[in-house]
């Protein structure tokens, strides 16, 4: 164990929760529970808490990292498993102390909330190994590929009024972006009426957004394999770059078959976890886009193996959401043409509330951001209203 490297060794740590109120009470769009009872319009994927993760060193530096996936159900995994895991490990040993933290929990932690809690302390390994070193992360993974980054913008949800829909894709246009996604509302329940509706909400953004911009468009886990071929008939002539989760993360059949049939590609991952989970899905074709977040995957440590990995099977990786770890691994990686990216407009759905968390979490320009360069992620924890911390 190298404790005479400049980062030194893992002392503390420590788990703080955060929270925010969300100004999605209108925001719907199609989900799991939906795609399965209409009747269900359940409003519970949301990210209104996000946790981060401190871990001090030796040195006195503190790293960062964070998770959103039920953050308020993580802290103990992180405090009573991870923690007395690596206390007086080596920080330069993210390898080694991320197998250590797999293995142990393996039992039960391979796939959801343990694999979020690795990520989060994983995340903040990196951030701590960056600054003990002076160099952003994106300089540890090989080095910065761009000045800027590409992002699209990620919002605009099923609306009943079209009119709305379109004059808030106008908005992003005008700010700027050349790459935009939207949710659709309607699934399997809601028969043909409701397949002509989704087709009305791509039809809507992709006349205000043109033909030169890439539209993507995201069902969330709410469709079945049958709605989803009926519905590529449909979009094909919208030319979207890709459509998103539209099974279950479990039906990698289906997603095999879909990607197979579908001249639309078919986007996935999100809900994904691990360098073995995107495996299996590009053993099986199951995807030409893959979407891990970095803070679900198992951290950096695992979201640049899968990069490796997409290169290999010639598919392309973006991140789901925006945070500077995803921008981190975009900006280095090969296998990464751009980034998610929530105009911080409000507080809807919770992806977008880094933006009033971190210090540092880059802003969109002309539909790229920046990223600043300082040693780590380049993020420090600064919260402002509405965000506060929970007392704990």
């Amino acid at each position: 164990m190298n404790a005479d490297h400049p980062a030194g060794v893992v002392t503390d740590v420590r788990c703080r929760l955060f929270e925010a109120p969300t100004e999605g009470a209108g925001v719907r769009y199609a989900n799991p529970l939906r795609g399965w009872d209409a009747a269900r319009d359940e409003r519970s994927f949301a990210f209104p808490r996000w946790l981060v993760v401190e871990v001090e060193t030796s040195t006195g530096i503190v790293g960062i990292g964070d998770a959103a996936l039920a953050a308020d159900l993580v802290p103990p995994i992180v405090e009573t498993r991870l923690a007395p895991l690596i206390r007086g490990r080596a920080v330069a040993e993210i390898q080694e102390t991320w197998q250590l933290m797999y293995r142990a929990t393996m039992a039960w932690g391979r796939k959801g909330l343990g694999m979020v809690a690795i990520s989060a302390v994983d995340l903040a390994l990196w951030d701590a190994l960056g600054k003990a070193l002076a160099a952003p992360v994106h300089d540890l993974l090989g080095g910065r590929r761009a000045e800027t980054i590409r992002v699209y913008a990620s919002r605009l949800y099923g609306s009943d009024s079209l009119d709305d829909l379109a004059a808030e894709a106008q908005r992003y246009v005008d700010e700027g972006f050349t790459a935009f996604k939207q949710r659709f509302l309607w699934g399997p329940p809601d028969g043909r009426r409701g397949m002509r509706a989704n087709v009305d909400l791509v039809r809507t953004v992709r006349e205000v957004v043109g033909d030169d911009a890439d539209l993507m468009a995201d069902a969330y886990m709410g469709w079945n394999l049958d709605y989803a071929r009926a519905m590529v008939r449909l979009l094909e002539p919208y030319d979207l770059r890709w459509l998103e989760e539209a099974l279950i993360p479990d039906d990698l059949d289906g997603y095999a078959a879909l990607t197979r049939e579908s001249p639309i590609p078919i986007a996935h991952g999100e809900h994904e976890f691990t360098l073995a989970g995107f495996a299996e899905i590009a053993r099986r074709g199951a995807a030409r886009v893959l979407q891990f977040d970095t803070n679900r995957v198992g951290g950096i440590t695992q979201a640049v193996k899968v990069c490796a990995l997409a290169e290999a099977f010639g598919l392309e990786v973006v991140p789901h959401a925006g945070q500077a770890h995803n921008y981190h691994v975009v900006a280095s990686q090969p296998a990464c043409p751009m980034a998610e990216y929530f105009p911080p407009h409000a507080i809807e759905v919770g992806n977008e509330l880094p933006h009033w968390l971190f210090a540092g979490e880059p802003l969109a320009e002309g539909g790229r951001v920046r990223l600043n360069g300082k040693p780590g992620l380049g993020i420090e924890v600064q919260p402002r209203s509405p965000v506060r911390e929970i007392t704990r």
